[in-house]
């Protein structure tokens, strides 16, 4: 079933939004300052890729964690999740949206608090 949804989620419009966290991590990258920030676009563009089949964990971070989670979230975390937010209600409406806007969800977690989070397997073993 994650195969399906990653699938359809390519399709329409997951890979160009990978694309677009990936090049704001390149852009983020090309000052030392940033490339912290840069590392968690990476992060956030390999699960908005595939979300399907992966859970995130946020809050397990040191205090370099609250650091730069304090800074994400003043400088672009909010907005970030906001619009997240944004596309999980519009999705929500349709039936069809639903395990999208479940993604998006997702998505706003991981956009409000990246640095300690961890993207894995949400497959049972």
């Amino acid at each position: 079933m994650s195969l399906l949804g990653n699938l359809i989620w390519l399709i329409f419009g997951g890979l160009i939004s990978a694309l677009g966290w990936a090049l704001a991590g390149l852009l983020l990258c090309l000052t030392i300052i940033g490339i912290p920030f840069g590392r968690q676009c990476f992060k956030i563009a390999a699960l908005v890729a595939l979300p399907f089949g992966k859970r995130v964990t946020v809050g397990e971070f040191g205090f370099s964690g609250l650091i730069g989670n304090i800074l994400w979230v003043i400088l672009l975390g909010w907005e970030l999740m906001l619009l997240h937010l944004i596309w999980a209600l519009l999705l929500a409406i349709t039936v069809v949206g639903i395990p999208f806007a479940l993604q998006h969800v997702k998505f706003a977690r991981l956009a409000l608090l990246p640095f300690g989070a961890r993207v894995g397997s949400s497959r049972l073993r």
